[in-house]
């Protein structure tokens, strides 16, 4: 059985022998160098655009999930605290608990979600939690509403600093 399957490999590749081929390399008329044009697309010379060309298209391209100026603004308002985690793609700000002072008794985190990659102002949800050291214990305590909402307002207020500093440049 070996013995067929060896014979029939050498006649598969004794008959490809025959078989002669040039390469021919793109030429302009009195150029010693190839010349390559660009590939065409077949959705033409822009591509395919599905929801037109702008500013935010251009930012998506970048490969930045959320939008540029909401995503910075958040990161420049809440430098202050230490960060858990920051995700560009999700969009998603986490911080660690934050004490003014070591001998605070009081400490807060916060989280940030952009939820959009337009600038506007329900494309930010900043949500604040609080705790009270009690008997050697941190226990939830209740935050006021209007933190958040102020949070949210600095950073959309930064944002538009951003935006408007950079059609400046």
């Amino acid at each position: 059985f070996s013995l067929i399957a060896v014979l029939i490999a050498g006649l598969t590749v004794a008959a490809c022998s025959g078989i002669e081929s040039e390469a021919k390399y793109p030429t302009r008329e009195g150029s010693r160098h190839a010349v390559y044009d660009e590939p065409e697309s077949i959705f033409g010379p822009d591509g395919l655009k599905l929801f037109g060309e702008g500013e935010e298209e251009k930012q998506k391209a970048a490969g930045l999930g959320v939008n540029k100026y909401l995503w910075r603004a958040t990161l420049d308002t809440l430098s202050f605290m230490p960060l858990a985690s920051a995700d560009p793609f999700g969009g998603t700000i986490l911080t660690d608990w934050y004490m003014p002072n070591p001998d605070s008794t009081e400490r807060v985190k916060v989280n940030a979600f952009i939820l959009s990659q337009e600038l506007r102002s329900d494309a930010l949800k900043i949500t604040t939690f609080r705790q009270i050291l009690k008997n050697g214990v941190w226990v939830d305590a209740p935050t006021d509403e209007k933190t958040a909402f102020e949070m949210e307002n600095t950073v959309l207020l930064r944002a538009r600093e951003l935006r408007i500093a950079s059609t400046q440049e």
